[in-house]
């Protein structure tokens, strides 16, 4: 079982109230309320002020799935209420994979594994490129052309780029033709790991918390273009936060 397939197995918790979230293969998992802010104005866990932006690449990103009507939407950050609620009361059904959360436990578990291997024993390929084809091979297991729309966050940031290339190829195969990716690329490294939800038309809230996995690389324009070479239109925005937002229609 994937880890990600073990996150839905906390069905036990759900909140009845709280807007359903359908994943492939027939599993259901709902989505208990996450306050946007708790007393004083902090997120609930972390103790750090929350903040809203205005965002030109979630408002372009919307523009372009804006005449789809009924799609599908991935979002592959940690899953958020205010997100959720947002897309299916536009008549998206929304499928969630925290892939930092997958990612950061999949790379402690090959770390460990190496360490218990007996003396003498042949090393695994622990190149990205090998372990993101690992990883791969038990997440993100969806049917070609799934998605219409897809939050890809700043996951790119926290993997070399070998890695992501494999991640890409993956998430290309997902895209349906006309279809819309929101990815965040930092225009240096990070000083915090951060979690971003959508609020409105036009605002996200970017939300610190605790690192799940470090900062790889700082990807420049030309290589981002290569990255989404298979989608046929892109147009990014560099905010004076030092994000740089990319919407990429295939």
């Amino acid at each position: 079982m994937s880890f990600i397939n073990k996150l839905r197995a906390v069905d036990s918790l759900e909140n009845t109230n709280a807007p359903t979230v359908r994943p492939p293969y027939g599993h259901r998992l709902r989505v208990p309320p996450v306050p946007l802010h708790a007393p004083n104005g902090a997120p609930g866990s972390t103790g750090e002020p929350s903040s809203g932006r205005f965002s030109n690449g979630l408002k372009e990103f919307l523009w372009q799935i804006d005449d789809i009507g009924r799609g599908n939407l991935l979002d592959l950050g940690a899953v958020s209420q205010a997100t959720v609620t947002y897309f299916i009361e536009r008549n998206f059904k929304v499928y969630t994979e925290d892939l930092f959360a997958a990612w950061g436990a999949f790379l402690e578990q090959e770390s460990q594994r190496v360490l218990s291997l007996p003396v003498g024993t042949l090393q695994p390929d622990m190149s990205p490129a090998a372990r993101a084809d690992r990883f791969l091979a038990s997440n993100l297991r969806y049917p070609v052309d799934s998605f219409d729309a897809i939050l890809l966050w700043d996951v790119l940031d926290y993997m070399d780029r070998e890695a992501a290339q494999r991640f890409l190829s993956r998430i290309t195969s997902l895209t349906r033709d006309g279809g819309a990716v929101l990815a965040i690329f930092h225009t240096r490294p990070p000083e915090k790991f951060q979690r971003y939800r959508v609020l409105d038309a036009h605002t996200l809230e970017v939300v610190p918390v605790p690192s799940l996995v470090q900062p790889r690389h700082v990807y420049q324009n030309r290589e981002i273009q290569e990255l989404f070479e298979k989608f046929r239109t892109s147009k990014t925005f560099v905010s004076r936060d030092q994000l740089r937002e990319g919407v990429f229609v295939k």
